[in-house]
């Protein structure tokens, strides 16, 4: 068997754990979570996410975004919390995923530029970007990074979420695609990206939770509404905690536990070889909002 192939035992190892935090926003202080402390976690789901043609519904997703930063920051007001992360004087890189058949989506898109705005950041500091990161202005002076990306299992890397959507911040991106892109994580340490991250949106919208093949990146019978989103400071939390989601759906429609072809093992070696964040579920708060029916987790 080749190093990529996973076994089922592999499999449940890596999805049994559920990360920390990475490059943690300023209102958090950057850095690992001591012993006994926990980084937080915020899933919300509502049933009214997507309208009656599957898209999403705009004011909807706004107030799903609303209620999960509110709930990270303990803050009571929106715009107090969005204020926690970011600064007027900040100049502000939304990370988007441009895939066409699961991107991030305008309506999360807009929801979370909508309260860069109201934070105070005048609106030619803000960019919302995907694969041209790197020849963007906004992003090569950027002071903060919002992170938002679909979560989807990944024929490369087991599973692409937060983590994998740094990939376009660098010139080569196949330089991180050995053992099924086991350090990702290395791209977050880099000098354009390290500290800046104040915010992570794992988009659950409509997950894709299984693909047949190495050759097979989409198919519409592996797709279900979730409804939600994952929101946390650590995108290795963000990652584990959609992993153990798609893992359940995976188990529920097969009937058993149906390990993808690639091992998702970079989200474990976030933690235990790049100390990005925690892999411990134990040190995950996870605050469920909203709708639980089908949660999963």
């Amino acid at each position: 068997m080749s190093r990529n192939m996973i076994t089922r035992r592999d499999f449940l190892k890596v999805a049994s754990v559920a990360p920390l935090a990475g490059a943690l926003l300023p209102a958090l202080r950057a850095g690992r979570a001591g012993a006994g402390e926990k980084v937080k976690v915020v899933l919300v789901r509502d049933p009214n996410a997507l309208d009656a043609s599957g898209a999403p519904d705009a004011e909807v997703i706004q107030r799903m975004l609303d209620e999960a930063v509110r709930a990270l920051f303990g803050e009571k007001d929106t715009v107090k919390a969005w204020k926690k992360i970011i600064n007027p004087s900040d100049v502000v890189g939304i990370k988007t995923n441009v895939w066409n058949q699961l991107p991030t989506t305008s309506q999360v898109e807009q929801a979370i530029k909508r309260r860069v705005l109201d934070a105070g950041v005048p609106e030619d500091k803000v960019s919302i970007d995907d694969r041209g990161v790197l020849r963007n202005p906004i992003f090569q002076n950027a002071t903060a990074l919002i992170n938002a990306r679909p979560a989807r299992v990944h024929q490369w890397a087991g599973m692409g979420s937060c983590l994998k959507n740094y990939i376009q911040f660098v010139p080569k991106p196949s330089d991180y695609h050995a053992d099924s892109c086991a350090d990702l994580a290395k791209i977050w340490l880099l000098p354009n990206v390290k500290g800046k991250t104040r915010l992570n949106i794992l988009v659950m919208l409509t997950p894709l939770f299984y693909v047949p093949g190495s050759k097979t990146q989409y198919d519409k019978q592996y797709v279900w509404p979730y409804k939600g989103l994952i929101v946390s400071p650590d995108p290795v939390a963000a990652d584990a905690t959609g992993l153990r989601v798609i893992t359940a759906k995976g188990r529920e429609f097969f009937g058993q536990d149906q390990p993808p072809r690639m091992s998702p093992h970079h989200i474990q070696l976030a933690d235990t070889r790049h100390h990005l964040g925690v892999s411990d579920p134990a040190r995950i708060e996870l605050v469920k909002l909203g709708w639980k029916e089908g949660i999963l987790i």
